[in-house]
């Protein structure tokens, strides 16, 4: 698979990429040669320029963190863990999410087509209304079509990341560690079977590093997970991967530790 976003200027090619069940992947190396968009292209945002990515493709079962967060910056912490938590638990929640997009625009489109207003107060006078109609209905969906065990999941992520006291809060009034703590619980409330993060430890304290870490690497292990990890600390990304991959020269290698190179030969040694 070759990926990047220029057929004739690639960033990466890989031979062979496979992720196990249980399994920390961390990737490393010097910024702008293909991390973040190896990520985009697992996810589906990015098309790989040649060959295909299999990765879970069931609603809930990939959970993305990225670099910027991709947080509703206006709403609660408990409104964006929501999101998480109903993509991998309420089938209902995107059916409703639909209608209620279709439901504003068919609104204006009918204001406007009987003559009551034009394009031009649309614009200036009822898209604010109807933003603010859209969140409330969006809001109060939360309470109306949330299933217990995805307000249950959410909860435990909140409370897991040390978020509780704020949980109510803005999303906008938080510092940048606290809302990549929210981020990290929006992806865990989902309980995907593949978490793709992207730089999910920076901005955070060595000790709230420590518990975000932890939490996230038990629910790997807890749920048979696996998930994929961009880390500029090598040292961290050692500590924590099964494996570790270096982008270089335009390949993916595995890097392989003098540990990982005793088993290998261990191995060949016991076939022979």
């Amino acid at each position: 698979m070759i990926i990047g976003y220029d057929s004739n200027n690639p960033l990466v090619s890989i031979d062979k990429f496979t992720v196990n069940p249980g399994e920390v992947i961390v990737l490393t190396g010097e910024s702008g040669i293909g991390k973040t968009t190896l990520l985009k292209t697992i996810a589906g945002l990015i098309k790989p320029i040649s060959g295909k990515v299999l990765a879970p493709d069931k609603r809930g079962e990939l959970g993305y963190i990225p670099q910027n967060l991709g947080l509703v910056r206006h709403a609660t912490v408990m409104h964006n863990v929501m999101l998480g938590a109903n993509a991998g638990h309420n089938k209902l929640w995107p059916k409703f999410f639909a209608f209620a997009l279709s439901f504003c625009s068919l609104f204006s489109l009918s204001l406007i087509g009987y003559g009551f207003v034009t394009w031009n107060s649309i614009l200036l006078y009822l898209s604010p209304i109807i933003a603010a109609i859209l969140f409330l209905i969006l809001a109060f969906s939360f309470s109306l079509f949330s299933p217990p065990i995805a307000k249950d999941s959410a909860l435990a992520a909140i409370d897991s990341l040390g978020i509780s006291s704020y949980k109510f809060k803005i999303v906008r009034q938080l510092s940048g560690g606290e809302r990549r703590r929210v981020a990290t619980a929006r992806t865990l409330s989902q309980k995907p079977r593949l978490i793709l993060a992207d730089e999910f430890l920076s901005e955070l304290d060595e000790k709230t590093k420590g518990k975000v870490q932890s939490e996230v690497l038990n629910y790997i292990t807890n749920n048979n997970s696996s998930i994929i990890i961009v880390e500029h600390d090598l040292i961290r990304a050692k500590e924590m991967s099964d494996r570790l991959f270096m982008i270089s020269d335009g390949k993916l290698k595995e890097h392989l530790t003098e540990e990982k190179l005793a088993r290998i030969i261990l191995v060949a040694n016991e076939e022979e």
